[in-house]
């Protein structure tokens, strides 16, 4: 195989040549049961039909100008998305750490508004939010750090799902915002407690600081409402979304509420491609398919019947440590470290993810039918008990 490619990834010995709902199909015409999705981005599966047409047709009439004109399609897509959330305004990228990025610089430009030296934005363990180096600088995982220091200065880091350690540092006037994760998805599918988000906004409200919540991952339906926050019932200042928007159309979103609205003006930020006709026109698709057909309450059924099937299936194996997660976010945590079961997984025509060492994780598709969870449940519960029997 040539060698041309940066050794950037550990890919796995397939190639897929095309797709149906959860189904990938590799050269030699062998369907895999993708319950990976491209990790949480085909959230409608492969080859959705309107997700598909948005992209034919948009692709004949125009696929790129530029932000320096009017697009048809990004002003439907803002309007859409600020409908859904109840955000006030939106800025288009091309990925969830570029959305994340625009979070950040937010909120520095935020800091700078009130002439304070070190803006500084309180981050969590265990957390991801990118590789850019303002992302990777934020992210909670030494591993991502390790070998592109120096980082970028002005976080300051947490444990996760810990109120107490937030409340010690507000006494420190540096700091303009917090950026969290509803739930951690690389960090191995952490769901903080029901009250955690509605304690960090009204410590954010306390000490006029900005709630900023990464919604990468767990956003656009997959936890059983169009984004994770709106279980806790709040409103956040700013929130990021990429993976799912396009369905596989490269395309991030950064959108900001009240004060945080106004903050950007004309030089201050910027993108070449970001909401271009053709990606815009996909996530508008996506968008009203989720609406349209109802993926939101359909995914918080599957999540359930997925929890209690694994729960009830692997119930009283030995080296499972924890089942748990929200809506087709799932996490299967051994006691040890599994890399290994990809591969394993890989050859019973399964695709999953470990996660964080030894965190077996699902983002299946919305799309997903009663009797796929089923079959998704008993094929990885015996593959995971043969593989613990060894």
């Amino acid at each position: 195989m040539s060698n041309t490619l940066m050794n950037t990834y550990a890919r796995l010995p397939v190639t897929f040549t095309h797709g149906e709902g959860v189904w990938l199909y590799d050269e030699n015409g062998d369907a895999y049961f993708d319950a990976l999705t491209g990790i949480a981005v085909c959230g409608l599966g492969h080859s959705h039909p309107a997700v598909t047409k948005a992209i034919c047709d948009q692709s004949s009439q125009v696929i790129h100008t530029s932000n320096l004109y009017g697009i048809a399609k990004q002003q439907q897509l803002g309007d859409t998305l600020t409908r859904l959330s109840n955000m006030d305004r939106v800025f288009f990228a091309n990925s969830g750490a570029e959305a994340n990025e625009a979070s950040i610089k937010l909120a520095r430009l935020y800091g700078n508004r009130r002439n304070l030296e070190n803006p500084t934005i309180i981050v969590m363990e265990s957390s991801f939010h990118g590789r850019t180096m303002a992302t990777l600088s934020a992210t909670g995982n030494r591993k991502v750090h390790a070998g592109f220091e120096p980082l970028v200065q002005g976080f300051v880091r947490v444990p996760h799902n810990d109120i107490e350690s937030i409340q010690r540092l507000t006494d420190n006037k540096s700091i303009v915002a917090i950026l969290v994760e509803p739930i951690q998805g690389e960090g191995g599918i952490h769901v903080p407690d029901d009250s955690y988000l509605q304690q960090l906004r009204e410590i954010c409200d306390e000490q006029e600081w900005l709630l900023m919540l990464d919604e990468v991952q767990c956003g656009m339906g997959r936890t059983g409402k169009m984004f994770a926050h709106q279980h806790a019932g709040i409103t956040p200042d700013v929130m990021s979304l990429a993976k799912a928007l396009g369905n596989g159309v490269p395309i991030g979103a950064c959108l900001a509420h009240g004060q945080a609205a106004e903050l950007f003006a004309p030089g201050n930020h910027g993108t070449t491609f970001g909401g271009n006709p053709l990606a815009s026109a996909a996530a508008l698709a996506v968008c009203e398919t989720i609406e349209k057909d109802n993926l939101i309450e359909r995914a918080a059924l599957l999540g359930t019947q997925l929890l209690e099937g694994f729960k009830a299936a692997l119930a009283d194996t030995a080296g499972i440590k924890e089942i748990r997660g929200k809506g087709l976010m799932v996490g299967i945590e051994l006691d040890h470290d599994c890399p290994e079961l990809v591969k394993l997984a890989l050859e019973e025509k399964l695709l999953i993810n470990v996660t964080a060492g030894k965190v077996i994780r699902l983002l299946p598709p919305l799309i997903m039918t009663d009797d796929q969870a089923t079959e998704l449940v008993e094929k990885l519960s015996q593959l995971i008990k043969r593989y613990l029997a060894q």
